[in-house]
């Protein structure tokens, strides 16, 4: 955790949440300093924030997560996710919704791909008509509409 709050209170903020490592009373250039060394020894990092102390550490994270609420315009700009939610315990919930919304996206265009190269086989040999293929890429478009709505109940 890297806050610019006291060291008593990050430390208590930090057990309740099961964090393991604190940096308190840190400035912003101290903030982006440490982001950058976790970078060096963990690889990805994502850094969370909501103000404008963190913006710079936000753009300098792998992904910058923004607490939407209370967040300041500054951290909004910078991060690359938004929770409209101020709870940190909807970050992994983020996770596993944008991991699961990348595999949808995946299997939309595997679909999509996958019956075009069927329908240009078949116009290859001349088996498909203009209006196969009409239908064939509507009934695609409503099915990668109806696995993209499935997410709305991702839990």
């Amino acid at each position: 955790m890297l806050t610019g709050d006291q060291a008593g209170t990050a430390d208590r903020v930090a057990r309740e949440f099961g964090i393991t490592e604190v940096r308190a009373e840190l400035l912003p250039e101290d903030k982006v300093a440490a982001v950058r060394e976790l970078k060096a020894s963990y690889g990805l990092v994502a850094m969370v924030g909501d103000g404008v102390n963190d913006a710079p550490a936000l753009a300098a994270a792998d992904v910058g997560v923004a607490m939407g609420v209370a967040g300041s315009d500054a951290a909004l700009e910078t991060a690359d996710i938004a929770l409209m939610a101020d709870e940190l315990l909807r970050i992994p919930y983020a996770v596993r919704l944008s991991r699961a919304a990348l595999g949808t996206i995946r299997a939309n265009i595997a679909i999509a791909l996958g019956l075009k190269a069927v329908f240009l086989a078949m116009a290859a040999v001349g088996t498909a008509t203009l209006w196969m293929a009409v239908a064939a890429d509507m009934g695609a478009s409503l099915l990668v509409i109806g696995l993209g709505l499935r997410l709305l109940r991702y839990d």
